[in-house]
């Protein structure tokens, strides 16, 4: 029977032995005791005299308390500690110093590597060592030095799991630090420096560790709860990254950045008739070049990431996969930007293919080129379709629900729109004339007009309906919850407790039931 890492429980560790198997050409992974693990990685150290490098992944946080199921016990997000041009004596200095905290700490995963043979070993969950050579003949005798015999089928942990015998993991943490205003030799991630930083930020970062070890215990709980009552949660996932993001630090060459790690230019919007000089939002923009030739791999990742936390995903800013707008970095306005083409269907074709179709909603809102709507078409994805959006006296808008089609999903508002109430008391005379007319229900007083929206949304084919809860309850624009293109004062609105009363949920029971939802 294998003897797992202290960080580890499973709950049929009979079945797994000291094995190994040859998982294609370039592959061989095996079940390693943990005292053996060490030697396995002196092992694989000694072999090469070229440079090596060391990469250890840590996931943001994890929840210690109780077992769950595979697929939920994942990192939630993972930062890169890379340690490059190490010779063997720091390798083996590296491994002596920190491998049992690394072997037995339950979360992480670790290794080496070459970059010139392009060697790689590497320590996943439940003692499973991994090898990846172009030469795979070189290691043939490799675990049988260690006494691991070879198998036709490995049996590795993961093979065990199931909703009745998960596994689990004992610790978790990791915050990583930002790249926006950090010195050089930080931004280009030498070693010597990260250390330094890392001393010299000790009590911050794990401060910050903890506040999401928090957080994430919380949320796991709380997605579980919500699970169980079969309600759904949707992640808004913003198509950027932040300028100061982690992502932005460890993985500079994804984006338009140039030799200073500056900004070639930044996301926005155009002007329209919303904002004279446009949105400058200040991202930095992909090299979707670079996501090309890497197969998207950081987009699979995100993706399956972002899965672990929400049961549906709403990709922010659709438009932008197809054409981005890109700003001169420096400009204080929108106004100079240009579109740019995205990668279209080639990055949505990859995803189905690595990852299978996925519940997923584009946010396809603005102003739709055809060429947008036919990516959205080709996607498959359903669409957002707004009410609020609908209302222009004279125009026959899209957001009208005699012009929706099935595949879409309808909100009366989002989070980024005024309440129904806040939204309708601010309607011009002729804009609202139209809506009476629409509605078909003139003698409904304002107070109570959010009703017939909210039952137009659900009468509409749309085979999704979002109300939100201030819609609900009625209330006006103090409840909104923000501002696009604002800083401040957003996100504070909270439901009071006793807000949804039992008149008030029998009303909303009726009406979902009468509009067949």
């Amino acid at each position: 029977m294998l003897n797992l890492a202290k960080g580890y429980k499973i709950y049929e560790p009979e079945r797994l032995n000291e094995e190994y198997e040859v998982t294609d050409d370039v592959t061989l992974m095996a079940n390693v005791d943990v005292e053996k693990i060490k030697e396995v990685f002196q092992h694989f150290i000694v072999m090469h005299d070229e440079p090596l490098f060391f990469i250890l992944e840590l996931p943001v946080t994890c929840d210690r308390e109780n077992p769950v199921a595979p697929g939920i016990l994942e990192e939630t997000h993972k930062d890169v500690y890379y340690i490059d041009g190490c010779s063997q004596e720091e390798c083996l200095v590296l491994l002596e110093r920190y491998g049992e905290l690394l072997i037995n700490d339950g979360m992480n995963r670790f290794g080496y590597g070459c970059h010139e043979s392009q060697d790689e070993i590497m320590l996943d969950k439940y003692n499973v060592v991994t090898i990846y050579s172009q030469q795979l003949s070189n290691y043939n005798d490799f675990f049988e030095a260690h006494g691991i015999e070879k198998v036709e089928s490995l049996i590795t942990a993961w093979d065990t799991f199931s909703d009745a015998t998960p596994g689990q993991a004992e610790r978790c943490d990791y915050k990583g630090k930002s790249v926006y205003d950090l010195p050089e030799e930080l931004k280009d991630r030498h070693s010597k420096a990260v250390k330094e930083a890392e001393k010299e930020l000790a009590e911050e970062i794990e401060f910050y560790r903890f506040q999401q070890y928090c957080f994430t215990t919380q949320w796991r709980k709380l997605k579980a709860y919500a699970n169980k009552k079969d309600i759904s949660i949707i992640g808004d996932v913003p198509i950027y990254v932040a300028l100061d993001s982690s992502d932005a630090w460890a993985n500079p060459e994804m984006l338009q950045f140039d030799e200073d790690y500056d900004p070639k230019a930044v996301a926005g919007c155009p002007p329209d008739a919303f904002s004279a000089t446009g949105q400058l939002w200040g991202n930095p923009l992909y090299a979707w070049d670079y996501h090309k030739k890497t197969g998207y791999d950081w987009w699979m990742k995100r993706v399956a990431c972002c899965f672990k936390l929400y049961d549906i995903i709403r990709i922010d800013h659709f438009r932008g996969f197809d054409e981005y707008y890109a700003i001169p970095y420096g400009d204080e306005t929108a106004e100079n930007g240009k579109w740019m083409p995205g990668p279209g269907m080639d990055l949505f074709r990859k995803m189905k293919e690595t990852l299978g179709d996925l519940p997923i909603i584009a946010e396809d809102l603005g102003f739709l080129t055809d060429t947008v709507r036919q990516l959205l078409k080709d996607s498959g994805y359903p669409g957002m379709k707004v009410l609020e959006f609908a209302f222009v006296a004279g125009e026959d808008s899209d957001y009208l629900p005699h012009n929706y089609d099935k595949n879409c999903v309808v909100y009366t508002g989002t989070h980024d729109n005024d309440t129904l109430q806040g939204w309708y008391q601010t309607l011009s005379e002729e804009d609202k004339e139209m809506t009476k007319e629409y509605l078909n229900n003139p003698y409904t007083p304002d107070e109570e007009v959010h009703w017939d929206f909210i039952s137009l949304a659900m009468r509409s084919v749309a085979d999704t309906c979002i109300i939100p809860v201030q819609d609900y309850l009625g209330l006006g624009n103090k409840a909104r919850i923000n501002m696009p293109s604002t800083l401040g004062g957003n996100w504070m609105w909270r439901m009071k407790k006793g807000a949804f009363t039992d008149e008030l949920i029998k009303k909303i029971r009726k009406t979902t039931e009468v509009c067949a939802r």
